[in-house]
């Protein structure tokens, strides 16, 4: 199985109450991965990444979703060897990019938290 079709899985998996639906788009580049929804009636998107150091890779297009879409947008980045996951909001996109994911803002480093943090969006 793909590294990201993985991580999907374990997000739905670890995720209760939390409506997802996989966006496979080929016509709108740059549209993040994974649609969500929460018991309070709220629509988010994330975007899920594997990375195999510290550097996260996008394409300019997904960079420009997430400077034009600030809110409400999150990038879950999950680190292979030593294997760590972050909840990044989107808004930090470019640090990300340009700094990796240790030099970024995580809202959440565990599936609880996560959790939590989806379930808090207003």
């Amino acid at each position: 199985m793909a590294p990201e079709r993985k991580l999907y899985q374990d997000l739905k998996k670890n995720t209760k109450g939390i409506i997802w639906n996989r966006i496979e788009n080929l016509s709108i580049v740059g549209m993040p991965d994974v649609l969500g929804y929460n018991s309070s009636g709220h629509f988010f998107t994330v975007e899920l990444k594997v990375a195999k150091g510290n550097k996260v890779k996008f394409s300019p297009h997904q960079i420009a979703f997430h400077k034009s879409h600030p809110k409400k947008t999150f990038i879950l980045v999950r680190t292979l060897g030593p294997r760590s996951l972050k909840l990044i909001p989107g808004s930090e996109i470019h640090e990300l990019w340009s700094g990796g994911h240790g030099a970024c803002f995580s809202i959440a480093d565990s599936w609880t938290g996560i959790q939590e943090s989806f379930n808090n969006i207003f």
